[in-house]
């Protein structure tokens, strides 16, 4: 699955807002080797940078439209791609951060179990996923997709990512690897001009699963259908506009 950096930066200021909430429970003076992993086009980097220095943080994704825009946005930062299922770092590490990534990933609580076996003592795994797909936003996707011309190129699964396992199977597994493990979910509620912002808003991270399964020939149809759910499950705002509620989960696992 191809992403598209510039059309996932339209909403980057409300996309950020994550990650730095995740970087403000980040209980770390100082890291002397980090990584953001699943970087994409660098704004969480960014924050990284910020708090720990240019000369201790390094990036990795796998997408090459992705790196090339963090490489662009940091030119002094290193980035490398590199498939999250299976990389490993080759020293210990104070810091793993992972903004919007392991939701992609079905197995990534082992990855987890992997990462915190290679930070050193006092090192911290800071995770943020969505957890929406039961928001009208992603119920919208899986009906849009049963319902149209483009029905029966999803007669097989896996389109729709899996959902996120409880936070307790997060606990029972991360524990017994760390002193401490702190888990919480935020619903934030993001003031959209009107109910195109939410399609534009998804076409960069949800729907893109959707699209290329739909194809090319399908897509404008595709995204007109989904609009209309959308406008139908998202009531306006009095002023204008209308609120996307988006769940997400927080981990933040000290060693």
């Amino acid at each position: 699955m191809a992403w598209s950096a510039s059309q996932y930066v339209k909403f980057e200021d409300e996309r950020t807002r994550p990650p730095r909430d995740l970087l403000a429970q980040i209980p770390l003076d100082r890291v002397a080797r980090g990584v953001d992993l699943g970087c994409g086009p660098g704004n969480s980097t960014e924050l990284l940078i910020e708090r720990f220095g240019a000369a201790h943080i390094s990036g990795l994704d796998s997408d090459d439209d992705m790196l090339a825009a963090a490489r662009k946005r940091l030119p002094y930062t290193k980035f490398a791609k590199a498939d999250l299922a299976t990389w490993t770092p080759d020293a210990p590490h104070d810091l793993f951060f992972a903004n919007a990534v392991f939701q992609w990933l079905p197995e990534h609580i082992a990855i987890f179990e992997r990462l915190l076996g290679k930070l050193g003592p006092g090192g911290v795994l800071a995770v943020q996923m969505p957890d929406n797909l039961d928001e009208p936003s992603h119920r919208a996707m899986t009906e849009t997709a049963a319902d149209g011309p483009w029905a029966d190129r999803f007669a097989q699964p896996a389109t729709r990512r899996d959902a996120l396992p409880s936070p307790s199977a997060y606990y029972d597994r991360l524990k017994p690897h760390a002193g401490r493990v702190d888990i919480w979910h935020t619903i934030y509620n993001h003031p959209m001009a009107d109910h195109g912002a939410i399609v534009e808003w998804f076409k960069g991270s949800g729907l893109r699963p959707y699209l290329d399964r739909a194809g090319p020939e399908h897509r404008d149809g595709f995204l007109a259908a989904y609009h209309e759910r959308i406008a139908a499950a998202y009531p306006g705002l009095a002023g204008g506009g209308v609120l996307l509620r988006f769940p997400r989960l927080f981990i933040v696992a000290v060693k």
